[in-house]
């Protein structure tokens, strides 16, 4: 581990991330680690992360994208294809703790910087492969997206509305994000066994493993009828009423994910015969009989507004939400009062705002401390902490060995 400094913080104070990775998967890993403390140098090609073109939005002719994902990281830029650019890289994994990569596999390799290399001279060293489908089985050559890998993961097949409509993915690219927090676990896991024994690892961890995560009420239901669920819009394959319904002026959503909270429910809505009606008195009834259940619900909810029926569902303590919008989500009191929505300071951006670290620590906080990198912004700053003078990063920049 690396030595604190009077600016460190968090539960992984002192550990040295480098990280080689760009877009999504391993970008969130890196953002994961860096909240929590660690110092995570990403290191970019000549042209920067592919994210600094995904334009628009820009914030001040800053990529939106790249200011989201790498918060909080120092940034180097490095020609790889150069000997120089290798050698900086690896003088740089020889102090490491921890490397992130999502290329393809053998991409490291071929570039003298694979696994087995890089433990030959640091045996602790933990290395992070993320990709589309892991390093090992039929498709491990195969190149994989987000969009790819929800389908393949049966996601696709259960998100929408009813079948018979085109396949829907989730919104937001959960494949990415939910690898890059599994590589993050996987990390403080390794560093864990590592104080025992000395040793790092090879953590593998794909797209289509974390996309196959969200699968878990899914499968447990194929598994048990050797039937594939269908699409159900917002409702839940073993609760109901667990969705969303209409109200007189928007949509709440509410939990009946027990029989008290459904007994609780037509109790607070005034809604006795529902509770006597032999196609709702058990969720295996309710189940049977959802979409009778959903217009009887719905009916009863578009009578009023979305602000009196979750005052009236508050106040009973029934669990029951308003369905926001990205904006209003971010604007919820109680998203701020969580802190995540934190701004920090861009050099050409200005003040910048991004998602904060959903993990809070009692005695070790994480936080969102720094922008985002212009691209090589800590050159000289981390080639220094390799022992190099100005003269020699001077000379490798004129080399275009280091960019930026």
């Amino acid at each position: 581990m690396t030595e604190t400094n009077d600016d460190a913080f968090g539960p992984l104070n002192g550990v040295r991330v480098i990280e080689l990775a760009h877009i999504m998967a391993g970008p969130v890993c890196g953002m994961m680690l860096a909240d929590m403390g660690a110092d995570v140098v990403k290191v970019e090609k000549p042209s920067g992360d592919d994210s600094r073109r995904m334009t628009p939005p820009t914030v001040n002719g800053e990529s939106a994208a790249f200011l989201m994902m790498n918060r909080n990281k120092r940034g180097v830029a490095l020609d790889l294809k150069q000997d120089a650019g290798r050698d900086l890289l690896r003088q740089l994994l020889r102090g490491a703790d921890v490397v992130i990569e999502n290329y393809r596999r053998d991409t490291m390799e071929k570039l003298g910087l694979g696994y087995e290399s890089l433990r030959a001279e640091n045996p602790g060293l933990i290395y992070v492969a993320i990709s589309g489908f892991g390093r090992t089985g039929p498709y491990a050559d195969r190149g994989g997206f987000d969009l790819i890998a929800q389908g393949m993961a049966g996601l696709m097949s259960i998100t929408g509305e009813a079948l018979g409509r085109p396949p829907v993915k989730v919104g937001p690219p959960v494949s990415d994000i939910t690898a890059g927090i599994l590589a993050a676990m996987g990390v403080c896991a390794a560093l864990h066994n590592r104080t025992a024994t000395g040793q790092g690892q090879m953590i593998d961890t794909s797209l289509y493993e974390a996309a196959i995560t969200h699968t878990y009420w899914q499968s447990a239901i194929t598994f048990a009828t050797g039937a594939s669920p269908e699409p159900m819009g917002s409702a839940h394959p073993l609760n109901a009423p667990y969705q969303a319904f209409e109200t007189a002026d928007g949509w709440i959503t509410l939990g009946a994910a027990n029989q008290t909270n459904w007994e609780r429910l037509i109790r607070l809505i005034d809604a006795g015969p529902l509770g006597e009606d032999a196609r709702f008195r058990t969720n295996a009834d309710r189940m049977a009989h959802r979409q009778e259940l959903e217009a009887e619900l719905n009916a009863i909810f578009r009578t009023r507004s979305s602000t009196d029926w979750l005052a009236l569902l508050e106040n009973g303590g029934f669990p029951a939400g308003p369905v926001h919008d990205i904006a209003e989500m971010q604007t919820d009191p109680h998203t701020i009062a969580r802190d995540m929505v934190p701004t920090t300071d861009h050099p050409v951006a200005g003040r910048v705002q991004s998602i904060g670290l959903p993990v809070k620590f009692s005695e070790t906080p994480g936080k969102v401390a720094a922008a985002a990198p212009l691209l090589g912004e800590h050159n000289a700053e981390v080639l220094r902490e390799l022992g190099l003078g100005d003269d020699e990063i001077e000379d490798l920049i004129t080399a275009g060995a280091v960019v930026g």
